[in-house]
């Protein structure tokens, strides 16, 4: 540890930290799906609706225009409508962290917007395409933060992975505040969190989170990612509440939700890249959802997977006593 956290980070960054501790410890965090009609437009109300839908149901943070949110198919215009609807229906009851992506130079472009739009943090998304070095991917993130008040949660998955001494690095920008992750690497993580400072914010940003969460738990980690929360909140938050409350005994929710759910929905995930967001919205369109489709590349799934995924939510609701 090369510093506290009193040392680096400012008065702004601060509030927002605290803000995104409590509710990390209140509840998953909500990554919604950004509504399309079927012919493929922005659908500014079938968002909002399902955002408002979202918050009602508690969650710790709203992260809208993320990946689950489809950011990389959204256009600067679009992108504004999606963050200043997540800002309006949260209205300060829980922090909005909007996604910002591709190289740094139209990451500050869309850090703009979402600062404009009244998001209060920014998840920088992974840069895109190249591979880098571990100096390159600090600068990446020197140069967003040199260009926006918002405080940046950083995020590690596909070409970018943090050493334990690049860790220490963005720590040291003021307005750095956290890491999510999505490589799950246990042995890395650990390096991680003991290399930053006091207060810096970690979560479980793995895909299907809840499958790793009891081992993301074991190195410091807690908080998590949810999205089964944008199309069923109802077995998300049971999870939840059973994993942060010690599950040992009794009716074993965890153990349930996890043999019977969430493993089987990872197995159908993985039957097609891109299923990580598509069966998420299609699962959503099964409750009536205003959601619509995927935009490509992403594509819908199919039919026998759609009838899979069908079964496998009425077998996860029913575990948690609610109905399809």
């Amino acid at each position: 540890m090369t510093s506290t956290w009193g040392d680096v980070v400012t008065g702004e960054a601060e509030a927002a930290v605290r803000r995104l501790r409590d509710g990390m410890e209140r509840g998953v965090l909500s990554f919604p799906l950004t509504s399309f009609h079927d012919d493929g437009s922005l659908d500014p109300e079938g968002f909002r609706a399902h955002v408002a839908a979202q918050i009602a149901t508690a969650p710790g943070a709203v992260f809208p225009a993320c990946g689950t949110g489809e950011f990389f198919s959204l256009d600067e215009d679009e992108y504004r409508q999606v963050v200043t609807i997540a800002v309006q229906e949260a209205g300060g009851r829980l922090p909005v962290v909007a996604g910002v992506g591709y190289g740094w130079a139209q990451a500050a472009r869309f850090a703009r917007i979402a600062e404009e739009a009244g998001a209060d943090a920014l998840l920088v998304l992974p840069h895109y395409l190249v591979a880098a070095p571990q100096e390159g991917l600090v600068a990446q993130l020197e140069q967003i933060a040199a260009r926006t008040r918002l405080p940046l949660i950083a995020y590690q998955r596909g070409q970018v992975a943090y050493t334990a001494a690049s860790l220490r690095r963005i720590a040291a920008i003021p307005n750095v505040i956290g890491l999510k992750d999505g490589h799950s690497d246990l042995d890395r993580l650990q390096r991680l969190t003991l290399a930053a400072p006091e207060g810096f914010l970690f979560f479980n940003g793995a895909s299907t989170a809840e499958i790793q969460a009891r081992a993301y738990a074991t190195v410091g980690i807690p908080a998590y990612s949810s999205a089964v929360h944008a199309f069923a909140p109802e077995i998300a938050n049971a999870f939840f509440a059973a994993l942060r409350d010690g599950d040992d005994g009794g009716n074993k929710v965890t153990e349930r939700l996890l043999r019977d759910f969430y493993v089987p929905l990872v197995e159908l995930r993985d039957r097609v890249p891109g299923y990580a967001v598509s069966l998420v919205k299609a699962a959503a369109r099964l409750r009536g959802r205003p959601v619509g489709p995927v935009r490509a590349p992403l594509t819908d799934p199919s039919a026998t997977d759609l009838a899979d995924l069908e079964t496998l939510l009425a077998t996860g609701l029913d575990l948690v006593g609610a109905a399809l």
